[in-house]
């Protein structure tokens, strides 16, 4: 039984760490100021009456895997294309989309079908490179060939090793339902149907001195350590516990089944012509998709209704929520991501929020250059530093603001509207980064409220996530007010006043997959979190 238990703490712990974490308290803390904690001080703003121009609109696009509009949330907040009519299947405004009423989906057919999963990019690289070299005698090679066999081989081996794990980690999970369930049964004799789960009732039941139920009582208590929730009776420990589970199953069964599969290419659902990368129009009005979890928790964050008194309040109370969907569960394509920037920018986005990335990208010219369109256009664009507690100055996460062509001189090229954003924890301490951050002093700018934050989710809920995929939407949130009370200022120079103003953390900080202490301006290129209020001061004295 011993051995049973052990089980059941780790297999829980691990499904928690690898799922959304919830935490029932501190809901607003991002929104609050930072003596203690690392929330990004907007409250303020809101207090002090400073915003200067309330009827004036920002356009924030999320470019993600989906926004469900209609969400109770985020339905006043949603962009609306004015010049299309709704459910006619024309493009009545003549911008090559028809019925892009909330935006669009680069990742669904025109009979609307939509892509769901989709494989890994080296899945992708390694299915293109094998068609060539599969069966070619490695000695008979060109010099340029066998640098690209070389690839194929490290893309061969990282995708089959992959693979292989997701199926055992899923084939773990199966084995440990029968812990799981057996640890529920005696769960719910020792608290009952209706007694509430938490740390007050497990203290109470250790005085009751049951011997019987300690182990169980000390599988609960580690639970409750790890996730902050408490539960008010058995059905919700009970839900809570078996859909994390259940989300553990889906991740490692797509990533076996779908990611990592190079049998498996979901694009002709599209129906567009891949090979043209640029092509533009093509796909659906679905802006929700079959999954828009991730995409409406972004939404949220930046926008939220802040005058419903439901659910949560966002960050910006002047934005417009435009949806586009390239993200699918698995990796982005650069044609979509190109595609949906340059879609953005065209329909009036001034603010770009990207939450995702790859270690990979094949065609990062076609990227680039729509980088430097929304650029052109002052567009200000926000993205994710990543979750693989690595640092980005040395490990590749795309997209990246550092262009693939080099200068005349053979220089690096940045784009200058451009902000990389790192994610940190709630409190102001030696954890302050959150464990799974990217990080690098010269490749994220600043870092944001990123871990246990709450916010919108389909179906009109509202759950705790982690990710630096929300902490990019804080800063694009904050960076949403400041355009829209201070036009006059260029995407460049709120960058920039975001950077200035931001809060330095004084005492050491651990850096991410490691034990070691260091600096926290060694992080990123500000050595700075986010201070909305700050921010907003500082754009007024710019501005005037």
């Amino acid at each position: 039984m011993i051995y049973s238990f052990k089980t059941i703490i780790s297999t829980i712990l691990f499904f928690l760490s690898i799922v959304i974490i919830s935490n029932a308290q501190n809901e607003g803390w991002l929104l609050l100021g930072t003596d203690s904690t690392n929330g990004a001080n907007v409250t303020p703003i809101y207090e002090n009456n400073l915003i200067k121009s309330p009827d004036n609109k920002i356009i924030v696009a999320v470019i993600d895997g989906g926004v469900e509009p209609d969400h109770e949330d985020l339905k006043s907040v949603m962009w609306v294309n004015q010049g299309e009519i709704a459910g006619n299947s024309q493009d009545d405004d003549h911008n090559g989309y028809a019925d892009d009423i909330y935006g669009w989906n680069f990742i669904g057919g025109p009979d609307g079908r939509n892509v769901d999963q989709d494989t890994y990019e080296i899945t992708r690289q390694y299915k293109r490179l094998h068609q060539k070299y599969a069966d070619v005698d490695p000695l008979k090679l060109k010099k340029k060939e066998k640098k690209e066999y070389a690839k194929y081989l490290t893309y061969k081996k990282k995708v089959e090793e992959e693979m292989e794990k997701a199926k055992n980690q899923y084939e773990e999970i199966e084995q440990q339902k029968v812990f799981i369930n057996n640890f529920l049964a005696m769960t719910q004799t020792v608290v009952g149907e209706k007694r509430e789960i938490s740390t007050a009732t497990i203290d109470e039941m250790k005085k009751e001195k049951n011997n019987e139920h300690t182990q169980v009582l000390a599988v609960l208590e580690n639970i409750l350590e790890n996730t902050g929730q408490s539960f008010s009776n058995y059905e919700a420990f009970e839900s809570f516990i078996m859909d994390d589970i259940e989300k553990g199953e889906k991740h490692f069964e797509s990533k076996f089944k779908y990611g990592y599969n190079p049998d498996f290419d979901p694009r002709s659902i599209v129906q567009d012509n891949y090979e043209n990368k640029t092509q533009r129009y093509y796909g659906n009005a679905d802006v929700a998709g079959p999954d828009a979890f991730h995409g409406t928790f972004v939404a949220g964050i930046i926008g939220a209704d802040r005058h419903n008194n439901i659910g949560m309040k966002g960050i910006s109370d002047q934005v417009e929520i435009m949806g586009v969907r390239v993200v699918p569960d698995g990796d982005e394509r650069d044609k979509d991501v190109a595609n949906g920037i340059i879609y953005a920018v065209d329909n009036g986005a001034k603010v770009i929020n990207m939450s995702f990335g790859k270690g990979i990208s094949p065609d990062k010219r076609i990227v680039d250059k729509a980088v430097r369109y929304a650029e052109k256009k002052d567009v200000l664009l926000v993205h994710a530093a990543g979750n693989s507690s690595e640092d980005i100055d040395v490990e590749e996460n795309y997209p990246t603001a550092l262009y693939a062509k080099r200068g005349f001189f053979g220089g690096k090229k940045y784009a200058k509207g451009w902000i990389e954003v790192g994610a940190l924890g709630r409190l102001s301490d030696q954890n302050s980064v959150a464990s799974f951050s990217n990080y690098g002093q010269k490749s994220v700018d600043i870092f944001a409220p990123g871990h246990q934050v709450y916010s919108a989710t389909p179906g009109d809920g509202y759950k705790f996530a982690s990710g630096t995929s929300f902490a990019a939407p804080v800063v694009a949130g904050v960076a949403a007010i400041i355009r829209a009370n201070f036009p006059s200022l260029s995407a460049q120079e709120v960058k920039e006043i975001l950077m200035e103003s931001g809060d330095e953390i004084t005492e050491p900080v651990i850096k991410p997959g490691t034990d070691e202490e260091v600096d926290f301006k060694t992080l990123s290129v500000s050595g700075k979190r986010i201070n909305a209020f700050k921010a907003y001061q500082l754009a007024a004295r710019r501005a005037s």
